[in-house]
């Protein structure tokens, strides 16, 4: 199965997921504190592996964010078209309020808005997120609208000084 490049922030690295990583993911999708914000429901070993391992590649792309070689979240995009798509993202609840939420989401806008030159991302977090919704902002999305409890950020790139690419990014 084709798993796509490992992306880089200043801080965190992002791996894509494979079969190997089913019973760290499910054991954090298990715990009530790290779905929260993601379903509101713990979820199962088998929807897991059928959702959060790669088996959904290429329409949607899975990793495992990685600060200081820990992994310390789950990280997806998906495509809406072939020029736009969305982003999401947990972190385990000890690695939150690092600052490396927003380097992550960068590392993945840089990918999908370089590489694949998406023109538009967007993101969805709860609107009593309030930690989350901090974070996207800090990434550089915009609030668009909100519906119910969600609300509707958005990233569109203005040029390649958006998020330039970290040193450590290119070796």
């Amino acid at each position: 199965m084709h798993m796509g490049p490992a992306l880089r922030g200043t801080m965190t690295r992002l791996v894509p997921t494979s079969e190997g990583d089913v019973d760290l993911l499910a054991g954090w999708f298990a715990d009530p504190d790290f779905v929260e914000h993601w379903g509101r429901v713990p979820v199962s070993r088998e929807e897991v592996a059928a959702k959060y391992v790669g088996r959904r590649r290429p329409q949607v792309e899975s990793f495992l964010v990685l600060a200081q070689g820990v992994p310390v979240g789950y990280a997806q995009y998906w495509y809406a078209s072939a020029v736009e798509g969305g982003l999401d993202m947990v972190l385990v609840s000890w690695a939150r309020g690092r600052g490396w939420g927003p380097d992550a989401a960068q590392a993945l806008v840089r990918h999908v808005c370089g590489t694949l030159r998406w023109e538009r991302v967007t993101v969805d977090p709860a609107a009593t997120n309030v930690r989350a919704v901090r974070a996207w902002e800090k990434a550089g999305f915009h609030r668009v609208s909100s519906h119910g409890e969600s609300l509707l950020l958005e990233y569109r790139p203005t040029g390649d000084a958006d998020f330039p690419v970290p040193p450590q990014a290119l070796g």
